[in-house]
C-alpha cells in the first residue's frame, strides 16, 4: 500500500512531494525545489518583476547602485512579499547585520508616523530551511522528519523535527511540529482526540520537500488557504517561526487587542503577552488568543488557532502573508474549514471548550465604582436605582471594600454593614459581587493574616529561581503571587473563599490583576540574568521587556516556569476560581476575568478592561466584543460610561443604550470621578437610561437561549454582520453595529451631537423592534432617526424573538408572560426558539432539567411545539403574539382551532390574553 497518497494534483509538481512506499520507511521522491510562491500571479507582477530587473541591469551598468551590488534574486521579490528576516526593534538594521543572516537588503523609505513599513532586511527566496526527510502514513494522517542542515541565526537550532499529521475531522486539520528527540513544553489545555481518520475531508493536503512547506486547499473552490513555503521555517530553542500567504486580506482575531475588528496588513504586528495597561492601539492588552478567522472570496471562511502560551507575535504584511513568531513550545496547530464563519468559530469551539451556561442574573445589568468609599454608600446606590425603578441585577465592589487592600477581607469601620448590604439584596432578589487579585499581602506581622501565613506554609506561590517566593508590589504593598498552576493552590483558595462567604455571602467573583500585574518590573530584587528573562528575541512587548509590569519571566510554578505559563494565569485563576464557587454555592459560578486564554469561556466572562470616557472608547468596545465572540468568550462587555475620566450626560447615555446591548452589561466608574449611575443624570437621561434598561430585560428569554446555543454548540451571542452575510462584501468591515444572534440588528449612536445614525441595513426586510414598520433593504447605508432617547433595533425577516414584560430584576421579570414577536419573511414563514430552566441550577441541559420549545410559521399558522419539558415550565405563560409583516388583514383569527380577539395596525396583528402554560403546545392561525 501507499504510505502517502497525493490529496490533490493542481499543485504544481515542482512544489509538491508525492511518496512513494520504500519498505517500512518512505521518502519523498520526484521533488524539485520550490520556485517562488508568488510566480504564476499574473501578468502584473510579471511586469514590476521585469521593471525591477531592469532597473538592476541600468545601475549595475552605470555604477549607479550605493555599496555592494545587489544580486538579482532579492530585486525580484515584489516589496509586499519581503518577509522580515531581521524583525528586532530598537535596532538600526544595515546592510553587515542583514547580511550576517545572509539576507537580501534593500533601504526603504520609512512610513509616517513611526509605524514599521517594509522590511530592509528579507528573505531571498533560497535561503535555507529545512527538508521534508520523509513522510508516512499513520492511522489518523502521516508522520514525517524534517531535517535543516544550515544553522540559521537563532542559538540552539534544531536539526531534525518530527511532523505530525491528523485529518481529525471533515473540516478539522491538526498539524504539529516539534522536537524529533527531546520533548519541549506544550500547553496543558485538554483538546480532543481523534479516533479515526476524517473519511471525507473538505480540504487537500500537499507538501514541498525543499524547501519544506505545507500547501492547503479548500477542495470546492482549489483556495489556497496556506502554503509556508513563502518564508524560511526557523525552529531554534527560543525563536519558532513560520509564514503563510493568505488567500485574502479579510483578517479578524488575533487578541487581545484594541482597533478595528477588521485587521489592518499594512505591516501591522500584533503582539500576544498578557499585559496590565489601558487599552490603547498598537499595545499587547490583557489577554493572548492566537487564533484567527480569515474570509475568503466568495464568502468562505477558515480559521487556524496556534495552540502555544509563549510570548509571540504575529506579522501581517500586504502581500497578503502573515508570520507566527513565539519564543517557546511546539508550533501545534489546528486549522478550522467552515466553510462559514459561524461553522469555524463552533469548531474552534469543538477543540477549546464550549462556553459554560451562565446563570440568568448574569444577563441582568451590574452596577459598580472604585470610590464608593463605604458599604452604607453602595447600599445608598442601590436603594436610589429601586427608587426609580431602574433594572438592575448585581451590585458590585471595588478594591476599596477590603482592609488595607487585602484579600479575603473588609473594611472593618467603612465597610461595617457590608453583610447586611448583602443580605438586603438578596431579599430583593439582587446578586452580590466582589473584587480579588492574586497578589496576597506579604509584610503582615506572622499570624495575623491567614491567606498568606497558610499559602507559604504550603508552598503556594510563585518562587524565584532561588527558591523563595517572590515577591512584588501590587495595591497592599508588597505581595506573594498565588500559583494556579498547582492543584493544592486550588484548594488554599476555596479555603480562603469559602472563609470570607461565611461572612459576606458573595455570589460571583471578580477577577482583576491576573496577568498578572507587578507595580514593579519583576520582582523587588529585578530579575536574574539568563535566556528566560532576557531571550534571545523578545516580540515587541510593550516595556520591550517580559518582566514589565508583571513577574519575572524565570519565576518557578509547579507546572513549568513563568516564561511559558504566562499568558495561562489568568485561566488557571479563573479555573479555581470557577470551581470554587460551585462548592460554595453549588450553582452556577459568575466569574468575569481581565486576563484570558483560548477555553476560558468554559470558566469566566471577560470586560474589556480599564477603558476612558471617550467616545472613541465607546466605539473601540464593539470590535472587542465581537473579536471575544470569536474567541469563544461570549460573556463580554466594556465599562459603560467609560471607567477613567470623567463622562458627560451625552455620553453615558448613547453608552448605555450600546451597552444594555452588550452581553455583559456592567456600568463601572473609577475613583475621584463624578458618579455616573442612571439615577444622577436629568429626568430625561435617567428615563432614556431606564427605556432601554427594560428593553434589554424584555429580551432577556431570547438573550438566554442564545447563551444556550453557545453552551450546547459554540455559537455567537453578539456576532459580526458578515457571520450572517458573507458573500455581501458590504460587511466586512462592520464593526459600528453588530447582532444579537442571527437576527437582532443593533445600529447604536457612536457621536455626538447628532440626533440620526446611519448604519447598513443587509439585503432583505427588517422590522423596526418597537413598531414593526418594515423596510425593504437592497443592502444599503441607510439613514436613521436616533434621538437621544432612541435606540434603534431592528429584527430580521423571518425570526421570531422571545421576549418577556420586563421587570427591575430579571428573578421578577422570569415570572411574567412572554410575548413573541414574529417577524415574518416575505415568504410568509419565521422560526425561533426558547431555551428555559430555573437559570442558576449546574447542569440543567446534561440533566435534562430544562424545556425547549420551537416555534414555526407557515401558511399563516403559528405553531409552538414543545422538543423537552421541566417543572419550571408550567409556572410561565404565553400572554402574547406580535406578529410583523402581515399584508393581508385578516378576518378571524383561530387559538386551537377556537377563535379568539385580535388588533391589527400597520401591518402587526396582536392576539392578547393567551394565558398558554410554556409546557404545552399550540397553533394559531390567521384566515
Amino acid at each position: 500500500m501507499k504510505s502517502y497518497q497525493k490529496l490533490t494534483t493542481a499543485v504544481p509538481q515542482p512544489a509538491a512531494c508525492r511518496v512513494e512506499e520504500e519498505g517500512a520507511a518512505s521518502t519523498p521522491t520526484g521533488c524539485g525545489k520550490l520556485a517562488p510562491w508568488w510566480v504564476g500571479s499574473g501578468l502584473l507582477v510579471a511586469a514590476v518583476l521585469l521593471s525591477t530587473l531592469t532597473v538592476w541591469v541600468l545601475r549595475q551598468v552605470s555604477g549607479g547602485w550605493p555599496g555592494p551590488a545587489l544580486p538579482p534574486k532579492c530585486l525580484l521579490v515584489p516589496e509586499s512579499h519581503r518577509f522580515d528576516c531581521y524583525p528586532e526593534r530598537h535596532v538600526v538594521v544595515t546592510q553587515e547585520l542583514c547580511g550576517s543572516r545572509g539576507c537580501c537588503f534593500i533601504e526603504s523609505p520609512p512610513p509616517a508616523g513611526g509605524k514599521r513599513g517594509v522590511p530592509w532586511c528579507f528573505y531571498p527566496p533560497d535561503f535555507p530551511s529545512y527538508t521534508l526527510e520523509s513522510l508516512n502514513q499513520t492511522a489518523l494522517g502521516m508522520v514525517g522528519l524534517l531535517v535543516r542542515r544550515e544553522k540559521a541565526y537563532y542559538p540552539r537550532d534544531i536539526e531534525m523535527l518530527r511532523l505530525d499529521v491528523e485529518f481529525e475531522t471533515d473540516t478539522r486539520l491538526h498539524i504539529k511540529i516539534t522536537d524529533a528527540a527531546n520533548p519541549r513544553y506544550e500547553v496543558p489545555l485538554e483538546v480532543p482526540r481523534a479516533m479515526k481518520r476524517a473519511e471525507n475531508p473538505i480540504y487537500s493536503l500537499d507538501f514541498s520537500r525543499e524547501p519544506f512547506g505545507v500547501l492547503l486547499r479548500r477542495r470546492a473552490t482549489g483556495t489556497v488557504l496556506l502554503n509556508t513555503t513563502v518564508a524560511p521555517l526557523i525552529f531554534a530553542d527560543q525563536f519558532l517561526q513560520i509564514a503563510t500567504s493568505l488567500p485574502s486580506r479579510f483578517l479578524y482575531g488575533l487578541g487581545e487587542h484594541r482597533g478595528t475588528l477588521l485587521h489592518s496588513l499594512d505591516w501591522n504586528t500584533l503582539t500576544l503577552w498578557a499585559r496590565d495597561v489601558s487599552p490603547t492601539e498598537t499595545f499587547n492588552l490583557y489577554g493572548a488568543h492566537p487564533f484567527y478567522l480569515l474570509m475568503e472570496e466568495g464568502g468562505d471562511a477558515h480559521g487556524v488557532f496556534l495552540l502555544n502560551s509563549n510570548a509571540m507575535e504575529v506579522a501581517l504584511q500586504p502581500a497578503p502573508g502573515l508570520t507566527w513568531r513565539t519564543i517557546g513550545g511546539v508550533l501545534d496547530f489546528y486549522i478550522f474549514l467552515g466553510p462559514d464563519p459561524n461553522m469555524v468559530i463552533q469548531q474552534y469551539q469543538q477543540v477549546i471548550g464550549f462556553p459554560a451556561m451562565p446563570p440568568l442574573w448574569a444577563l441582568g445589568f451590574h452596577l459598580c465604582r472604585w470610590g464608593y468609599g463605604s458599604s452604607n454608600e453602595t447600599w445608598q446606590t442601590a436603594r436610589a436605582m429601586r427608587n426609580y425603578q431602574i433594572p438592575q441585577d448585581a451590585q458590585w465592589n471595588d478594591i476599596d471594600y477590603m482592609d488595607g487592600y487585602r484579600d479575603f477581607t473588609f473594611d472593618p469601620q467603612k465597610f461595617a454593614s457590608l453583610p447586611s448590604l448583602v443580605e438586603d439584596l438578596h431579599k430583593h432578589g439582587q446578586r452580590y459581587v466582589m473584587i480579588l487579585d492574586p497578589g496576597i499581602s506579604s509584610t503582615n506581622p506572622r499570624g495575623s493574616y491567614w491567606p498568606f501565613d497558610e499559602g507559604l506554609r504550603r508552598g503556594l506561590f510563585l518562587n524565584t529561581t532561588q527558591g523563595q517566593p517572590l515577591i512584588g508590589q501590587v495595591w497592599p504593598g508588597f505581595t506573594a503571587f498565588a500559583d494556579f498552576s498547582n492543584p493544592d493552590t486550588q484548594q488554599w483558595w476555596l479555603e480562603n473563599l469559602q472563609r470570607f462567604h461565611a461572612h459576606v455571602p458573595f455570589d460571583g467573583l471578580w477577577i482583576d490583576m491576573n496577568e498578572p500585574s507587578n507595580f514593579m518590573d519583576g520582582s523587588e530584587d529585578g530579575c536574574p540574568p539568563g535566556e528566560l528573562d532576557s531571550p534571545p528575541y523578545t516580540p515587541a512587548v510593550l516595556g520591550d521587556s517580559l518582566s514589565a509590569k508583571t513577574v519575572c519571566a524565570s519565576a518557578k510554578q509547579k507546572a513549568s516556569v513563568h516564561y511559558n505559563l504566562h499568558n495561562l494565569y489568568g485561566l488557571m485563576e479563573a479555573k479555581a476560581t470557577a470551581s470554587a464557587l460551585i462548592q460554595i454555592r453549588g450553582k452556577r459560578p459568575f466569574v468575569i476575568s481581565r486576563s484570558t486564554f483560548p477555553s476560558q469561556g468554559q470558566y469566566s466572562g471577560h470586560w474589556l478592561g480599564d477603558n476612558r470616557s471617550q467616545w472613541k472608547d465607546m466605539y473601540y468596545s464593539i470590535p472587542g466584543l465581537l473579536s471575544f465572540s470569536l474567541f469563544g468568550i461570549p460573556l463580554v462587555g466594556a465599562d459603560i460610561c467609560g471607567f477613567s475620566g470623567s463622562t458627560s450626560e451625552e455620553l453615558c447615555t448613547r453608552w448605555m443604550q450600546l451597552g444594555a446591548f452588550y452581553p455583559f452589561a456592567r456600568n463601572h466608574n473609577t475613583q475621584n470621578e463624578k458618579a455616573q449611575d442612571p439615577t444622577v443624570f436629568s429626568p430625561a437621561a435617567r428615563t432614556a437610561m431606564k427605556y432601554v434598561l427594560l428593553t434589554r430585560y424584555s429580551l432577556l428569554p431570547f438573550l438566554y437561549t442564545l447563551f444556550h446555543r453557545a453552551h450546547l454548540q459554540g455559537d455567537t451571542v453578539a456576532r459580526p454582520l458578515f457571520f450572517e452575510f458573507p458573500r455581501d462584501v458590504a460587511t466586512l468591515g462592520l464593526d459600528r453595529q453588530f447582532l444579537w444572534g442571527r437576527s437582532l440588528l443593533v445600529t447604536p449612536v457612536l457621536e455626538p451631537g447628532v440626533d440620526s445614525v446611519t448604519g447598513y441595513v443587509p439585503r432583505g426586510v427588517w422590522y423596526d423592534f418597537y413598531t414593526g414598520y418594515s423596510v425593504n433593504s437592497s443592502g444599503e447605508m441607510l439613514k436613521m432617526s436616533a434621538p437621544l432617547e432612541h435606540l434603534n433595533l431592528h429584527v430580521r425577516e423571518g425570526a421570531i424573538l422571545p421576549t418577556q414584560k420586563p421587570e427591575t430584576t430579571s428573578e421578577a421579570t422570569r415570572r411574567n408572560p412572554l410575548r413573541l414577536i414574529v417577524a415574518l419573511s416575505q415568504s410568509g414563514t419565521a422560526w425561533g426558539d426558547l431555551f428555559w430552566d430555573d437559570g442558576e441550577s449546574l447542569d440543567t441541559f446534561e440533566r435534562g432539567s430544562y424545556s425547549y420549545l420551537v416555534f414555526n410559521v407557515t401558511q399563516n399558522i403559528f405553531t409552538s411545539t414543545v422538543l423537552h419539558a421541566s417543572t419550571e415550565a408550567t409556572e410561565v405563560t404565553i400572554g402574547t403574539v406580535s406578529i410583523f409583516g402581515v399584508r393581508e388583514p385578516p378576518t378571524k383569527v383561530l387559538l386551537n382551532g377556537h377563535e379568539r380577539p385580535f388588533y391589527l395596525d400597520n401591518q402587526v396583528l396582536t392576539v392578547s390574553d393567551l394565558g398558554l402554560s410554556l409546557s404545552q403546545g399550540f397553533s394559531l392561525q390567521w384566515l
